[in-house]
């Protein structure tokens, strides 16, 4: 009896997106290690924060695929690219990544919705919401780099944001979430 319940075209889309999320994995890694070379350690954890979230996306895929009976393909991942040339240009790259991140997860929406698989479609709402999340955040990030002095901050400023940085929560506040109240 066949249990397979993706399309050829859904299973590769989704093992697709899940060597991605596994490539953003190494990207954070990539930066956390060299945020932490530099002596940025509350940048470093952040960043070695969210690559762990990234390969916990890795796995919601993976399970997803196994659960509508389809087949996991394990992909070869790129290499994660240049160092970042100082923290600006390490948040401007994180951005970057989330962006095109966020394509490929509204790809896999328009596939679903239009081959009508209405639990892919379901499952990847959770990922819409987690993109507007990563996005968020990193363009708040950027906010603070910009305030610091950006590509010129200084090393009190580059301090600052690094201490805080260590406590910063990996969430960021949605305007879906926004109320009067609670701004």
């Amino acid at each position: 009896m066949e249990t397979n319940r993706l399309s050829p075209t859904i299973a590769q889309a989704l093992n697709e997106q899940m060597t991605n999320e596994a490539h953003n994995a190494q990207i954070y890694l990539a930066y956390a290690s060299w945020a932490a070379d530099k002596g940025y350690d509350g940048i470093s954890n952040f960043l070695f924060r969210h690559a762990n979230e990234e390969r916990n996306h890795m796995m919601k895929f993976l399970e997803y695929i196994l659960k509508r009976g389809g087949k996991v393909v394990v992909s070869a991942i790129p290499a994660p690219g240049e160092d970042p040339i100082n923290v600006n240009d390490c948040f401007e790259k994180v951005f970057k990544s989330e962006i095109e991140n966020t394509a490929k997860i509204y790809r896999i929406v328009d596939l679903s919705m239009a081959e009508k698989d209405w639990a892919t479609w379901n499952f990847m709402q959770w990922f819409v919401k987690e993109q507007t999340e990563e996005e968020t955040l990193a363009l708040d990030l950027l906010s603070k780099i910009k305030v610091a002095g950006g590509a010129n901050a200084k090393d009190d400023a580059l301090y600052a944001l690094d201490n805080d940085l260590k406590n910063t929560p990996d969430d960021a506040t949605l305007a879906q979430d926004v109320t009067v109240e609670n701004p």
